[in-house]
């Protein structure tokens, strides 16, 4: 059972954000939602609530009103095994939204993601403080991260 759930605020677009976001990850569906009574804060009948997964992951979706506007003080970090992989994520996460740098993106919806490699998480935890630099100043180079480059400059 999981312990822990995250919890995202949007204004009001929260079921197509779910349902953008589950149509990119494989093992995601929607679980349930709920809807908003009377004498809220929010229309009766518009959606409360959207309970989902990600890849296996529970998450809670809530159209709370514009008071708390998602920043990239949170964002989700999507690990890849190859390129393919991280230009498929890449390509669908930040369709609409907007490239910031280092593997980062803002989408559509102004949740922030990091489509990262898995093998650029070893190249920066290596003893070798040379190979780390110029794995990190490599990566802080880019937006969109490029695993042969990341490669090459690790091994260079």
């Amino acid at each position: 059972m999981q312990l822990i759930t995250p919890f995202l605020w949007y204004n009001t677009e929260a079921e197509e954000a779910v349902r953008f976001y589950t149509s990119i990850f494989p093992d995601s569906k929607i679980l349930s939602t709920s809807y908003y009574g009377s004498n809220t804060h929010m229309p009766e009948g518009s959606v409360m609530t959207v309970n989902f997964q990600l890849a296996g992951q529970k998450f809670v979706a809530m159209n709370g009103g514009p008071n708390y506007p998602l920043t990239p003080a949170i964002s989700f970090m999507v690990e890849v095994d190859s390129q393919d992989e991280l230009d498929r994520y890449w390509d669908a996460l930040s369709a609409g939204g907007e490239p910031i740098q280092c593997g980062w993106l803002t989408d559509k919806f102004g949740l922030s993601w990091q489509v990262t490699p898995k093998e650029l998480l070893r190249m920066i935890e290596d003893p070798d403080p040379a190979r780390k630099e110029r794995a990190m100043g490599a990566m802080m180079e880019m937006v969109k991260l490029d695993l042969d480059k990341l490669r090459n400059a690790y091994n260079s």
